[in-house]
């Protein structure tokens, strides 16, 4: 995507990719981490929370295509969402023995932070 930095299409895509895996596999995207997602208030949840917003960070972090002034603005909030999820991991960790999975999202939360702030 010309127009864009990089580092907003590497974590535009991932967001995307995140997004649509929600609504597509909804049981599968929270499997993972021991969320059964077996009623259709728990899908529900998952489909809005990781679909939802998966696809409304992607479209974020496109629109500085159409609306330029908006990247660092942009780039600001999202990393600092994905900072702030980083972060809840760590405390999360202080007080639990996470599995895998968990230690794998903090890692990509905390390198997507960085490259979308290494913007601004």
């Amino acid at each position: 995507m010309a127009g864009l930095p990089v580092q907003h299409v590497i974590v535009g895509f991932g967001f995307g990719l995140m997004g649509l895996a929600a609504f597509l596999r909804p049981r599968l995207v929270v499997a993972m981490v021991g969320i059964v997602g077996n009623s259709p208030d728990s899908r529900n949840e998952i489909q809005a929370v990781y679909g939802g917003f998966g696809l409304a960070m992607a479209a974020a972090l496109a629109a500085p295509l159409w609306y330029p002034g908006l990247r660092a603005g942009i780039a600001t909030a999202v990393g600092l969402a994905l900072a702030g999820m980083a972060a809840g991991r760590v405390i999360a960790a202080l007080r639990e023995r996470p599995g895998r999975w968990p230690i794998v999202f903090f890692v990509v939360e905390a390198v997507a932070a960085g490259l979308l702030l290494s913007t601004i």
